[in-house]
């Protein structure tokens, strides 16, 4: 017998505390995120294969008092590795936990790392490697209130990763807060009798599958491809084979009852289908699309009463609450009407919102998703259970409720109206698809709603510190709630980034919603990708809609040069202008493959069309080649990692232009702006070459409210 620690998610402790008795284990005690049980090594074996629950099991080395990188380093030389490690095996170290002599969790890895290390080669005259895939021994090690623990890790990836999810939804559940939710809804009674399971909002299929695996008695780590300790010196190969051929044995999708999910999202129903067939249950789990309001029992035979079970979105960010009351309100008008005699689970980090449903939930349990709070309401669908739910328009009872129309929001909702009336002959007249609607016209309604074809994309401005957090969140509610009024977007087409101070690089708050995706819009002739969710910007700067059209109208035949190009939607319109090759420059590698993409949605492929991954100022000062036509749009300041210095471009701006010019053609043009909004231009740059301000040409009606949202020139070599 040995002792073993098991983690999960936090609140799944006791589940897991039975799941390992239920295996053969001996329960010790339980901590947070996990339990320590005492079992022989088939039992931990047996764990692994079929927790539903863990993530993890270890097998402690040794539990002793460390202080410095010295006693680190003697504790973990003591222990007999070449019990456990070929001499030419290979190992990986995780190390967490500093203290104020160890104060880096690399330094304790490499620390720990020499110590094995140094004893192996000892006594065999060589030494194991690292190696981070599929080492040999994998080593978890844990330093806290003085005790470093040592762990060998028995399963190496985390067991709640069965191998069957490839796809999934912006925020899928993991698989095993999944079946956390099945146990404490009871399915596995219910499956035993039988019974349907239907989930309403399904996403990408997690819990349909986990009760799917559930009702046939597959075990969860039959599809993994390997655990760590089969690479393990003292792994038992004769034990585990044995358990794998009885997990086999006791398979039977016979059992599997009427499993169904809806989802109104086709996109996310395709990742669905792609996940139950990787986990072997294609015709035994569907999913098909349907929203909520349309929610009914299945027809096609009798199926009784079983089990529905979903986890809707929460609302957690801005932007979803008031919508939300609907969707919930949808969600137990069917309960009430469809379903009554059945059992129903709803997985929230709202549980306000389940008020909306008008039932009574008889059982309460507080989960977490991740780090985010949340409940499992479980409800008997019964008459007696109903109860008066708020209507849907009704406001939540949160002193922050952004989605009351007060007077400042009538406010906002009569300058969208103006806007929109004095804008819609412009955007019709010249086809356009993506535009500004409002830009802080109202500066105490300080952000810019920019539309997107149906979409809606709302960004806070930062407020100045005289204006008190509060005041100013109120306010943005306030015009989030105009916007919803007078667009009347779906749930699923609005983004909202609220600004939120000191916060460093989370500063905005990202917009949570149903399905983070891209989305194609059309400028001019070109077809261009957007994502109005996972970044700060969209990949598309609206304000430069008339330089790229400038640019699209000087390319052909041109060789084109973007600098700093962000998503290079400058450059497909130089591109599909007539440009004869074109070359975009940018430091991230995540903006030159979002460029790739670009060109490939307007089927240019040609090689004479090239992104260079650098250092904007260092490739300039490296480059030989001579171009028609240059845009040299730069950030105001950078000081990245991965620059030679700092980029100032007031200070610097002379030098760059100096530098393009010189690789300019003599009859080539060369757009310089920028958005520095006190920005001047260097008197000496109009006395070398010819200048022309271009910035009353290079704003649209979209942006004359904002004057100074950007700069432009025109500057070409004096003949």
């Amino acid at each position: 017998m040995h002792e073993f620690f098991s983690t999960c998610p936090k609140g799944l402790e006791p589940l897991l505390q039975q799941e390992v008795v239920s295996l053969g284990g001996e329960f010790q005690r339980e901590t947070v995120g996990g339990v320590w049980f005492l079992a022989s090594l088939a039992v931990s074996y047996r764990v692994c294969l079929w927790s539903r629950i863990a993530n993890k099991v270890y097998l402690p080395l040794a539990v002793k008092p460390v202080t410095t990188a010295e006693q680190l380093y003697e504790v973990v030389a003591d222990i007999p590795w070449e019990d456990h490690i070929n001499p030419s095996g290979s190992l990986w170290i995780d190390f967490r936990g500093t203290n104020k002599y160890l104060r880096d969790t690399q330094f304790g890895a490499l620390k720990a790392k020499d110590a094995l290390v140094d004893r192996i080669r000892s006594r065999f005259g060589e030494r194991p490697s690292v190696a981070k895939q599929n080492p040999d021994l994998t080593l978890s090690l844990r330093l806290a209130k003085g005790q470093l623990t040592v762990l060998l890790d028995l399963c190496g990836e985390s067991l709640h990763r069965r191998g069957y999810r490839m796809e999934q939804g912006a925020a899928p559940l993991k698989e095993n807060l999944a079946a956390g939710i099945l146990y404490r809804c009871e399915w596995p009674a219910l499956a035993k009798q039988g019974a349907p399971l239907l989930d309403p909002m399904c996403g990408s299929g997690t819990l349909l599958i986990e009760a799917a695996l559930m009702a046939a008695d597959i075990a969860p780590g039959l599809q993994r491809s390997s655990f760590a300790f089969e690479r393990w010196l003292n792994h038992q190969n004769d034990i585990w084979l044995e358990l794998r051929e009885e997990a086999f044995a006791r398979v039977d999708k016979n059992k599997i009852g009427e499993i169904r999910g809806y989802d109104i999202h086709r996109g996310v129903l395709d990742a669905a289908e792609h996940n139950i067939e990787d986990a072997g249950l294609a015709g035994y789990v569907r999913v098909s699309a349907k929203p909520v309001n349309e929610f009914k029992k299945p027809t096609h035979r009798d199926i009784g009463c079983g089990l529905i079970v979903t986890n809707p979105p929460y609302g957690e960010r801005l932007g979803d609450v008031q919508a939300l009351t609907t969707l919930y309100s949808d969600l137990g008008r069917s309960l009430r009407e469809e379903f009554v005699g059945w059992q129903a689970g709803v997985f929230t980090g709202n549980p306000d919102l389940g008020k909306f449903m008008g039932l009574r939930s008889h059982k309460k349990y507080k989960l977490f998703n991740g780090s985010l709070p949340a409940e499992l309401l479980l409800f008997n669908v019964q008459p007696e259970q109903f109860v008066n739910a708020p209507p849907p328009e009704a406001i939540l009872t949160r002193p922050s409720d952004p989605y009351k129309v007060t007077e400042g929001a009538r406010m906002v909702m009569n300058r969208l109206q103006k806007n929109l009336k004095q804008l819609s002959k412009w955007v019709k007249a010249n086809n356009i698809e993506c535009y500004r609607l409002y830009d802080a016209d109202m500066p105490e309604y300080s952000a810019a709603v920019d539309l997107y074809g149906e979409y809606i994309h709302i960004q806070e401005y930062q407020a100045p510190k005289s204006v008190d957090e509060k005041r100013a969140a109120e306010r943005f509610h306030d015009l989030v709630a105009a916007v919803k009024q007078v667009l009347q977007p779906d749930l699923d087409k609005i983004s909202i980034k609220q600004r939120r101070r000191n916060k460093g690089k989370q500063q905005y708050e990202r917009a949570e919603q149903a399905s983070h995706r891209t989305l194609v819009m059309r400028e001019g002739d070109a077809q261009l990708e957007v994502n109005l969710w996972d970044y700060l910007d969209t990949g598309l700067f609206l304000d430069h809609r008339p330089v790229r059209k400038l640019i699209a109208e000087q390319a052909l035949n041109k060789k084109f040069l973007n600098l700093f190009c962000y998503t290079a939607t400058a450059s497909v319109q130089a591109a599909l202008g007539g440009a004869r090759e074109t070359v975009s420059v940018d430091m991230s590698h995540t903006y030159l493959e979002w460029a790739k993409r670009n060109f490939a949605k307007n089927n240019l492929r040609s090689n004479k069309h090239r992104f260079e991954q650098a250092d904007c100022i260092e490739w300039l000062q490296r480059c030989r080649e001579g171009f028609d036509l240059i845009l040299l749009d730069p950030p105001t300041f950078s000081n990245s990692k991965r620059m030679q210095g700092v980029l100032d471009i007031q200070r610097d701006h002379p030098a760059l232009i100096k530098r393009c010019m010189e690789l300019l053609t003599a009859d080539g043009l060369l757009i310089f702006s920028n958005n520095l909004r006190s920005f001047k231009l260097d008197n000496t740059l109009a006395e070398a070459y010819k200048v022309v301000d271009y910035h009353e040409q290079s704003i649209d009606p979209d942006f004359k409210r904002n004057q100074k949202i950007h700069q432009c020139w025109l500057l070409q070599h004096k003949r």
